[in-house]
């Protein structure tokens, strides 16, 4: 592998990306604002960073997967951030989820300094991070996504390059809103199946692999039976990207009725201190209000 990468974020998703382009062979450099979580990486053969700059300065594709719009403002455009140690011809992967408008932003400071952007956040939870398997949504230019590529088959499954510079996040914000209204959805049908006195195994057996199956319901609808609550993404995680689109929403004037209904759902959760759970701990706010609960006896 020629290419030199750098990747900034080593959290609940950055950790399995890193761990597979790994195993493809790149030699990568590490940095997180928690240090500790590059000690496992390092002591594989990874390199250690003291900040994003530095993370630039020994990279020719630097990849950032943090939480929200501010932390990849910080970790890029920051005192210490990757625009001031990417030299011209480099390339940064924001595989993020922030606002369309501001990666738009970031990509022009880049630009001037001669440094090429991709926006290519990515869906799948923490099991596509781990096993190699994300969805992957990419803006960009051709060229910048044919001589990633590489990187994006090392760690993931799907991958479509979607339109020009900020059409990957507005991708990203489109799947944000299927995922929350699929789980919604199969909230419903649970606790309809429970109420009814049906085994919910049984029940989710006979529809998941017919017109009403969905990824959520595949995968997240076993987690709540089994109160298993462990997060493929957080419920925190999660309403930081309902605020997302439901500002973009308003911007372009478009109604997202239940994508709303979601987020204030989530917001009831978030209130009982329950924001570090799974996504699909949605159910939990409908289990509140029927006071009985969807799982296996």
């Amino acid at each position: 592998m020629s290419e030199k990468i750098g990747f900034i974020g080593l959290g609940i998703m950055g950790r399995g990306m890193v761990d597979n382009l790994m195993k493809a062979g790149f030699a990568v450099t590490v940095w997180n604002r928690t240090a500790s979580r590059m000690e496992p990486f390092v002591e594989r053969g990874a390199s250690g960073a003291d900040s994003p700059r530095a993370v630039a300065e020994a990279s020719d594709i630097s990849i950032i997967c943090v939480s929200d719009t501010p932390d990849v403002e910080a970790v890029v455009l920051g005192d210490d951030g990757v625009i001031h140690g990417a030299s011209a011809g480099d390339l940064v992967i924001d595989m993020s989820t922030i606002s369309p408008e501001t990666t738009v932003e970031i990509g022009a400071r880049l630009q001037a300094k001669g440094v090429a952007m991709l926006d290519a956040p990515i869906s799948g939870g923490s099991e596509g991070a781990a096993n190699g398997t994300l969805s992957i949504m990419i803006g960009g230019l051709d060229a910048d996504v044919s001589r990633a590529m590489p990187c994006f088959e090392a760690m993931g499954a799907t991958i479509t390059h979607v339109g020009e510079a900020g059409a990957g996040q507005t991708v990203k914000l489109s799947n944000q809103i299927l995922c929350v209204v699929n789980m919604l959805a199969a909230s419903e049908a649970l606790l309809f199946a429970q109420a009814g006195g049906v085994d919910l195994d049984k029940m989710l057996q006979a529809v998941t692999g017919g017109a009403a199956g969905s990824w959520m319901l595949a995968n997240r609808g076993p987690q709540v039976i089994s109160d298993y609550w462990e997060p493929g993404f957080s419920i925190d995680l999660q309403q930081k990207d309902l605020r997302l689109v439901l500002g973009a929403a308003d911007e372009m004037g478009i109604p997202v009725i239940a994508t709303a209904l979601c987020f204030n759902l989530y917001r009831t959760l978030q209130a009982q201190g329950l924001g570090a759970e799974g996504n699909h701990g949605i159910i939990k706010a409908l289990e509140a209000m029927a006071g009985i609960q969807a799982r296996l006896t």
